[in-house]
């Protein structure tokens, strides 16, 4: 029987993409609750910051940079922004991620996304 279609073009993933994922340590981020204070929805979702970190354009931050949010939040969080966000709740985003990512019992995994010498970064101060 004659072939119908050509062969399919083989992709490998996006380059770089296995040392910027880490589903054990998403999945123990989304074990905590909600970043914003007094909130104790159920409902927590892994939400990425984007501002200061090393996303880019059209680049999701790699998973070091998560922080549990639940559904609502998280929502609200892309909605109006981080940097609102950040100024209505009294949070800072990045501080908490990094918070998260030294703590996290993944965090030798998350060392290969953290920079030179898979050293975590200070946490940044606000201006």
């Amino acid at each position: 029987m004659p072939r119908l279609l050509p062969a399919r073009i083989k992709h490998s993933s996006k380059p770089g993409r296995e040392e910027r994922i880490c589903p054990a340590h998403r999945a123990w981020v989304r074990r905590h609750h909600c970043c914003v204070p007094d909130c104790l929805d159920g409902k927590i979702e892994c939400a990425h910051v984007r501002r200061r970190t090393d996303g880019g354009m059209a680049l999701k931050p790699s998973d070091r940079w998560t922080i549990s949010l639940c559904r609502a939040h998280h929502a609200e969080q892309h909605r109006i922004g981080e940097l609102a966000f950040e100024r209505r709740y009294g949070i800072d985003l990045v501080g908490l991620a990094s918070a998260f990512a030294r703590l996290s019992p993944h965090r030798q995994r998350l060392a290969s996304t953290a920079g030179p010498e898979g050293r975590f970064p200070p946490t940044p101060t606000r201006s």
